[in-house]
């Protein structure tokens, strides 16, 4: 078997990263590279890959639901009203991320993300606009941080004025959200989320 997969105790091969840990496990079996074209799920995995940065996907799949609570379900058109009292009340939330420039980036980027939809029809439109082809990886070869793809979302989003969307973070995105199918081949899921982006109805502008 090739290094980079793994046989789990339930008999099942997965990519390497999720190790034994349930929560990982689950995360990459049922979410990780299914293709998503909903706009407040969508919005929800850049805003949470966001305050990923300096810290473990780990940390963020744990707190996820608190940041649900706390960010209103991430529907873009309630949290771009978030204002001063919102940011104070999210810093006091143990809960979450208490990261002044990440809950205020946050808002900002429910804003810019409505200016998106607006301008494309829907967020997903706009996003999945930057799908890049299929990489052909093999299951030992490296995968890459950072793409010309995802260098190239991050540069657009920051013109549109978004924030905490940096290539590697744009890319991890990407991942997630099935814009690319990043399960190794060999990996049980990796055949799962080919058919799906096959079968998928991509969203256009």
């Amino acid at each position: 078997m090739a290094e980079n997969l793994i046989t789990g105790d339930d008999g099942i091969v997965r990519c390497w990263w999720p190790g034994d840990n349930d929560d990982y496990r689950t995360y990459h079996d049922e979410e990780w590279g299914r293709p998503v074209v909903d706009d407040m799920h969508l919005f929800e995995k850049i805003c949470l890959e966001g305050f990923q940065a300096g810290l473990s996907w780990l940390t963020i799949l744990r707190k996820r639901e608190a940041f649900r609570a706390g960010f209103a379900g991430f529907d873009p058109a309630t949290v771009a009203l978030f204002g001063p009292a919102d940011v104070e009340r999210l810093l006091g939330d143990a809960g979450i991320v208490r990261h002044r420039g990440k809950i205020e980036s946050t808002v900002n980027n429910a804003a810019r993300a409505l200016e998106v939809a607006d301008e494309f029809g829907s967020l997903a439109a706009y996003l999945w606009s930057w799908e890049p082809e299929a990489p052909g990886r093999g299951p030992d070869d490296p995968i890459p941080a950072t793409t010309p793809e995802s260098t190239a979302l991050s540069r657009d989003l920051k013109r549109r004025g978004w924030s905490f969307v940096g290539p590697t973070t744009a890319y991890a995105f990407m991942q997630a959200m099935g814009m690319v199918n990043d399960h190794l081949p060999g990996c049980e899921f990796h055949t799962v989320v080919e058919r799906e982006r096959a079968a998928l109805d991509r969203p256009v502008p």
